[in-house]
Formats: structure tokens, C-alpha cells, sequence
């Protein structure tokens, strides 16, 4: 594939560099089938490849693809292709004007798209000779400070209280959409991710949505995540709702010890109260009593 990108190129006058990012530019990254190329194309001009797709056909039959819409940054106009393909090849596709990788090389410090790792496949115009070498430690975390650690407990604790309201109200669709996007994704995803740091020595790049989160959870948090996911019933909801909340705990106290923080025990009993009252609240209920 990487042969067949550079043949590409070298074929195509309006492209002037290429540049391969993420895990396919890591040395000795995890990778598998469905590993995304992600590929910059640094183009005198985008405007051509961006109004006609056909050119995508040139690495096999499209499945389907997504357009960013042209994107403005200070001044440079860039966009991308995100391409799925029949055969199970996913290729991400930024266009870039060649003045935009120039800002990249003048700047003091890479970007982390490239300090986490970047290999130049073709530099027809030697756009890239004064790029420095990556890190490789781009997107890794830093440690959060006490404000945003007591941020995202006290959003986690928020949103169990819609959660509540909604079983309450037999509104699954909105119940599942709390307990599983934001109290998860948004709360809960990331304090277990600042917690496999702590084993890791803030070493780990977690993937997006917590891919990869199996392979360096340690294995009882693991079991008790997945037992954080439920079905459709309203009594399943709830149980999964006070096991997210369980473990939250668990791992918000584990981390505040590491990193000198109070857990707010005093937010999470009151809130726990509240939530066990509308559990409990009648469906014909008008005051809450």
C-alpha cells in the first residue's frame, strides 16, 4: 500500500508531498487488517481534489466516504477525505496547501499529529527538510490537575441524575444515551484512562471511544466495566447505572491517592441518596417526597 501511495504521487505534478501519520508511522505500533492509513497530501492546491472524488477510485472500489467541509485555518484553506473501501482498506485523506506544512516546519514545536509519529513517503520540493524528528509522545496525557479532576466528577455525578429521570420517565433511548455516551465516554472514560497511566508511567496513547482499553486495564476494572453495560430493561438500567457509579469511585479515589486529590465523598452519598429516591418514587407521582 505504501508503495502504491508513493507510485500515485510521483504520477500526480499537483502533488507535491506526502506524509504518512498515526499508528502506521509508529515504529513498532499495533497493527492489524483494519489499521487506517492516514495520509496528508500536501497539494499546490486542494480545490481539484476536493471537487472530484474519482481520483479516491484509484486505490480500489469505494465503499463509502465523508468530506470535511473546507476548513479555514488562519487564513489556509484544507479539507479531507475520509474513505472506507470495499476490501477493508481505510485510507484518511488530508489536503493540505503546500503553505500549511511550511507553518508546520517554522514552527518551534510539532504539532501532535506529528510528534506522535510522522514518516515522509514523498517530498518532490524538499517541503520537508527542516521538520523535526517526532517525539513520538504526542497525545499522550498529562496528569490532570485537581480542577479538572473535580470537573469531570462533579459533570459524572450531574448526569447520573438525568439518567435517573429518564428510567424514571420509561425514556430508554434518552437513559441509554447518558448512561453509556456521556457518563461513559465523557466522565468515566477518561479517569480510567488517567488511571492505566498511573501503571504505565504516563506512557500509553489511549485510542479514541477507549479502543484498546482491554489491553491495558488492569483486568478486575475491566470485568466491572463491562458489567456497567446492560440491556433494555428499566431494572437493568438502574443496576447498571449504580455499578458505573461503584466504579467510578474506585477509580477516582485510586487516582486521588496517586495524585495528592480529595475524592468529594460527601457530593457522592447525596447524590447516591437522590438517585435511590427516584428509584424508588412512584411513576404517578407528583411531589417528590
Amino acid at each position: 500500500m505504501i508503495e502504491r501511495l508513493i507510485s500515485w504521487a510521483d504520477s500526480r505534478d499537483l502533488i507535491r508531498a506526502v506524509i504518512l501519520t498515526s499508528s502506521r508511522a509508529i515504529p513498532n505500533a499495533s497493527l492489524d487488517l483494519f489499521s487506517d492509513y492516514d495520509v496528508i497530501l500536501v497539494v499546490r492546491s486542494i480545490e481539484p481534489l476536493y471537487l472530484d472524488r474519482a481520483w479516491l477510485e484509484d486505490f480500489g472500489p469505494v465503499l463509502t466516504v465523508y468530506r470535511d467541509p473546507l476548513i479555514d485555518e488562519n487564513g489556509l484553506t484544507r479539507s479531507a477525505y475520509v474513505v472506507q473501501y470495499e476490501n477493508s482498506l481505510k485510507i484518511d485523506f488530508s489536503l493540505w496547501p503546500v503553505e500549511l506544512l511550511q507553518r508546520v516546519t517554522e514552527s518551534a514545536q510539532l504539532p501532535a499529529e506529528f510528534d506522535a509519529g510522522y514518516q515522509v513517503l514523498v517530498d518532490k520540493d524538499n517541503l520537508t527538510t527542516d521538520l523535526k524528528p517526532p517525539t513520538y509522545s504526542g497525545y499522550i496525557p498529562a496528569p490532570p490537575t485537581e480542577a479538572r479532576y473535580m470537573e469531570l466528577i462533579e459533570g459524572f455525578f450531574l448526569d447520573t441524575t438525568y439518567v435517573a429521570k429518564f428510567l424514571w420517565r420509561d425514556d430508554l433511548i434518552a437513559a441509554k444515551h447518558i448512561l453509556d455516551h456521556s457518563l461513559k465516554q465523557e466522565h468515566l472514560r477518561p479517569m480510567l484512562e488517567w488511571h492505566a497511566e498511573i501503571d504505565h508511567q504516563w506512557s500509553l496513547k489511549p485510542g479514541p471511544y477507549g479502543r484498546r482499553m482491554k489491553q491495558y486495564l488492569r483486568k478486575h476494572l475491566w470485568t466491572e466495566l463491562e458489567r456497567t453495560y446492560a440491556g433494555p430493561s428499566l431494572e437493568e438500567n438502574w443496576e447498571a447505572l449504580f455499578r458505573t457509579i461503584e466504579l467510578m469511585k474506585r477509580v477516582a479515589i485510586e487516582l486521588g491517592l496517586h495524585l495528592g486529590f480529595t475524592y468529594p465523598e460527601k457530593l457522592e452519598q447525596r447524590v447516591v441518596n437522590y438517585l435511590r429516591k427516584v428509584r424508588q418514587l412512584d411513576r404517578n407521582s407528583e411531589t417528590f417526597n
